[in-house]
């Protein structure tokens, strides 16, 4: 009998997470897939995955105070993530022409935070600049390192917003890699950990659409977005012809 008070996890690193699985209060409750058991485990010392983080970490230190870098700092505010996707989809979305989307993505936002935490507190990844030394360009974060929560997020949204432009989907899913390459940047995640959190965000969306209750509100927030593509407010063309120019680069 499995006991959901504790349910004992053995990770292929040995390590033990003592916890249930997780559960959210957005749309997936008690459905949250369980990640810690999809994911790969996240690298550890001596292995060809570790060191690719550490590269990836040194190698990335030149970016700082270059323009790819102020935008990466832009890009860890995760509750702007909608305006920071306004470029590519073609509109500012906001709580006045997209009602719906605005209630939807923060609901959504606890589904991804859900799926997130639990493997991350199991497999209690160091962050790059505890491992070596480099400068960052926040203020140094606490949680540990593997998936990356804010490109769990990220990936999770790009894709959803993929599903309600989709003539816009490539200009979006770009964008969206960007947000998850700015924590590289700025140095707050290891590589592996932004790649984990690309496959994490597609696995709460494929579970999203096993919800009703997520499905109604696509198709509500579908409209608005077609509506609010028709009468606007469009993005600054001057701002957006320097993100273009910026995400058409990859930083590693």
């Amino acid at each position: 009998m499995r006991a959901k008070l504790l349910a004992v996890t053995i990770l292929a690193s040995g390590l033990l997470a003592a916890a249930g699985p997780p559960t959210s209060a957005g749309y997936l409750g008690g459905s949250v897939p369980d990640t810690l058991r999809i994911l790969p485990p996240a690298p550890v010392a001596g292995t060809t995955r570790y060191e690719a983080d550490r590269t990836t970490f040194l190698a990335t230190r030149k970016l700082q105070g270059t323009k790819r870098w102020d935008m990466a700092k832009g890009d860890d505010n995760s509750a702007a993530i909608l305006k920071d996707l306004s470029c590519a989809i073609g509109v500012e979305l906001t709580a006045r022409n997209a009602p719906t989307l605005a209630v939807m993505i923060p609901k959504v936002g606890r589904d991804s935070s859900a799926a997130t935490n639990y493997p991350k507190d199991a497999h209690q990844r160091k962050r790059p600049f505890l491992i070596d030394e480099g400068p960052i360009c926040i203020d140094k974060p606490t949680s540990y390192d593997y998936p990356s929560g804010h490109n769990t997020w990220g990936w999770t949204v790009g894709l959803i917003m993929a599903e309600l432009a989709p003539d816009r989907a490539t200009e979006i899913l770009v964008r969206a890699k960007a947000f998850g390459d700015s924590r590289l940047v700025c140095g707050v995640r290891n590589l592996s950990a932004v790649e984990a959190g690309r496959m994490n965000g597609s696995i709460v969306v494929a579970a999203l659409h096993g919800q009703p209750a997520f499905r109604s509100d696509l198709e509500t927030a579908r409209a608005e977005v077609a509506a609010a593509r028709k009468t606007g407010p469009a993005p600054d063309a001057a701002v957006c012809a320097a993100e273009a120019e910026l995400t058409a680069v990859s930083p590693y």
